[in-house]
């Protein structure tokens, strides 16, 4: 089950609401429980005994890890995180790993690749952070398998993040209250998610599977940059906007979820894009591998090296596929160059630091989209070496570059041009407040009236 369903939207979700506010508050956990498996179920009927199994694992290791004696400490740490890269290694990297072995021995050993469990790399991560805080004295374990099991399984951020660290959630688990302002702020934040998803995102993707689903031969110059423009803001909207409606969807039920984004496609460089962009995962690599590798404490080469193995790390979790490997290393490198050069400081103008950002960003997510390393290169090579550059207009259809433009505008462009208005900032919140219910209505309209005509409506996070 997704946010962006009819049967979420219309069944699920208010069925959900009801009976929570329905339910005493010493038992609002045990629903919530409840829900969430069903909803993991609902698409995962098998694997949500993964899930179960998990939530049971880390519950046993957590208690283990919190008894005074150290050595009983970190046998239980070790044990718990190589039981949960265990589980996502399975699943996510055998198949990988089989195929790489066999071309390297030049063996021909059948590949099986099995179907991947619905957001296993969100929940191995929260997993492990919750052990790794537990060893650190951060946190007290949790010694409620309910508490527990809706740490790792809250279906707003199941199944696309945000990526939650427990000592963030902990206290909210245990006591919340929901208020109608909390409840209305909910409300608004997911339509407007779901409004980038369905609105945007989807209108996006259908381009940009159009073009990166014909051969190459097929594809021109001018077509090529059109379907990475169009990806480009597929992926941004898809997941910024599940993000919102996961935020949103906290706030209903009481919780508050941290930003997961904030507007990347305005970024001075790829550091700054860093900051921006899918946050819960930059800084879940910062707290639990950059920084216990050294961080930037140990000289440059070393602080060179750590970025190096953090964004390979990033790659491969993303995916079971060179291409991954390729983006992270792709961006590693340019994190690298830029503490090398100030490249900030050395563009200087802000239009031009954008513009060198989001190109970098553009190149990289041809890897991030192709099927594999050989296709990325070869859209690459289209892209900038001009190839039948006539062939192109059959994609810029009017619904095509009206959802351009309103892209452009939303992922924070009109928000700087907003800020520079010499206009106070009383003004500026208050015409807000006028406008958002009015957009609400509208964006809300829209978005059910697209989802009930059956526009194409993927799902990108099957790959994570």
């Amino acid at each position: 089950m997704v946010f962006s369903s009819l049967i979420f939207l219309w069944m699920f979700l208010p069925i959900v609401l009801g009976l929570y506010f329905l339910t005493k508050e010493n038992y609002r956990n045990v629903l919530l429980l409840v829900a969430s498996l069903f909803f993991y179920a609902w698409g995962e009927p098998v694997y949500v005994v993964i899930m179960l199994l998990s939530i049971g694992i880390n519950c046993v290791c957590g208690l283990k890890i919190g008894v005074s004696d150290e050595k009983k400490r970190k046998k239980a740490l070790v044990w718990g995180v190589v039981i949960n890269l265990a589980l996502l290694g399975v699943f996510k990297y055998s198949g990988f790993f089989m195929e790489n072995v066999n071309a390297v021995f030049g063996l021909d050993v059948e590949v099986k690749k099995l179907p991947l469990p619905i957001g296993i790399s969100f929940y191995t991560f929260q997993s492990i952070s919750y052990l790794v805080d537990i060893y650190r004295r951060v946190c007290e374990p949790q010694r409620s398998l309910v508490k527990m099991g809706l740490f790792i399984s809250f279906f707003p951020q199941l199944i696309a993040g945000p990526i939650l660290k427990y000592y963030d959630i902990a206290a909210q688990i245990d006591n919340r209250k929901v208020s109608f302002v909390l409840f209305n702020q909910g409300a608004v934040r997911f339509l407007q998610g779901l409004a980038k998803k369905v609105i945007i995102a989807n209108i996006m993707a259908k381009t940009a599977d159009e073009i990166f689903g014909l051969g190459l031969n097929d594809i021109s110059t001018p077509m090529a940059w059109i379907g990475i423009v169009a990806y480009t803001f597929q992926i941004y909207f898809d997941f910024s906007g599940y993000s919102d409606m996961a935020i949103g969807l906290g706030k209903m039920f009481g919780f508050h979820i941290n930003e997961n984004f904030n507007y990347p496609y305005i970024s001075t460089s790829i550091k700054d894009f860093w900051r921006r962009w899918h946050i819960s995962l930059s800084t879940w690599f910062k707290e639990y591998l950059y920084i216990p590798l050294g961080g930037n404490r140990e000289g440059k080469f070393k602080t060179y090296r750590n970025l190096m193995i953090v964004f390979f790390m990033t790659g491969l979790w993303h995916g079971a596929s060179w291409n991954f490997v390729v983006w992270g290393l792709f961006h590693g490198v340019f994190l690298v160059v830029e503490r090398i050069l100030q490249v900030e400081k050395f563009l200087r103008f802000r239009l031009i630091q954008t513009a060198y950002a989001l190109l970098v960003v553009m190149v990289g997510w041809v890897f991030f989209r192709a099927e594999n390393l050989s296709s990325a290169l070869g859209y690459l090579n289209r892209m900038f070496v001009p190839y039948k550059t006539d062939v192109y207009s059959a994609y810029l259809s009017n619904e095509f570059l009206m959802v351009l433009v309103l892209a452009v505008l939303s992922c924070g462009f009109l928000k700087l041009l907003f800020d520079k208005l010499p206009v106070k900032t009383e003004y500026k919140f208050g015409f807000m407040r006028l406008a958002n219910p009015a957009w609400c209505a509208v964006i809300a309209y829209f978005s059910v009236l697209l989802l009930a005509s059956n526009t194409y409506n993927p799902f990108i996070y099957f790959r994570f």
